[in-house]
């Protein structure tokens, strides 16, 4: 049995290790070495690295028996890219959820613009954590008051510095954070706003809402898109019934 899997996430790497040991071949393709890293090494797991064409996309499904999309849940580019490639391959797709968090008080937008035209309205330093690809669209507030966190690569540097951030205002960190991290970091910064995505427990969110909820700061959240798919448990379960019988 032969199973693809695009990941890059805590997920996606569970799901990859868990099917191996299980005796399923299973290839994983991650777009950045940041991704790579996260995936690891386990034995039955081959691990591709860089954004694949449609072209590549299709080749890689060749024969494969299922396609699972445990990519991050804010990117529906990609999702919807791999939907797309196993629709001509007449490959069956599957989408692993990640929970969200439903415990936090926070003020919700639509997106990283809507964010930023709320902070237009307001003064103090904003603590910036949704990633380096929305960074340019907070180029229209005063950047001294911004302060990206980032993970530690040229090209997450590169696109604070296309944003205007000052590089004395970028962190580069690999995340998740603790609690005491994040509020340690919020009063250093005296950051009054804290901008970030519902990445679930598995991207750190509940240790930076209650950071925020500890210093008084405004927790501020890009509305996760709504998606439907299957938990761990649930996928697991469907493919140990798709194996051949012995």
């Amino acid at each position: 049995m032969k199973i693809v899997i695009f990941g890059g996430t805590t997920e996606g790497r569970e799901l990859s290790h868990a099917l191996a040991k299980q005796g399923v071949a299973v290839t994983v393709c991650v777009a950045t070495d940041y991704g790579r890293e996260e995936q690891g090494e386990a034995e039955g797991v081959t691990v591709l690295t860089g954004r694949r064409s449609e072209g590549e996309k299709l080749s890689l499904l060749r024969d494969a028996d299922l396609c699972v999309d445990a990519t991050h849940p804010y990117a529906t580019g990609i999702t919807e890219s791999v939907k797309a490639a196993c629709k001509t391959a007449n490959v069956p797709y599957r989408r692993l959820l990640r929970a969200a968090d439903g415990t936090a008080e926070y003020l919700t937008v639509a997106d990283a613009a809507e964010a930023a035209e709320f902070l237009k309205g307001t003064a103090g330093n904003v603590l910036l954590t949704t990633g380096a690809k929305e960074l340019g669209v907070f180029a229209v507030l005063d950047t001294t008051r911004l302060y990206a966190r980032v993970l530690p690569s040229r090209e997450s540097i590169a696109a604070c510095e296309a944003a205007g951030i000052p590089h004395r205002n970028i962190i580069a960190m690999q995340g998740p954070f603790t609690e005491e991290l994040n509020a340690a970091l919020l009063r250093q910064l005296d950051a009054k706003y804290l901008v970030t995505k519902d990445g679930g427990a598995a991207g750190g969110f509940p240790e930076k809402a209650r950071a925020a909820k500890k210093c008084g700061a405004t927790l501020v959240v890009l509305r996760r898109p709504e998606e439907t798919g299957e938990t761990m448990e649930t996928l697991l379960r469907e493919i140990e019934e798709m194996k051949p019988c012995k």
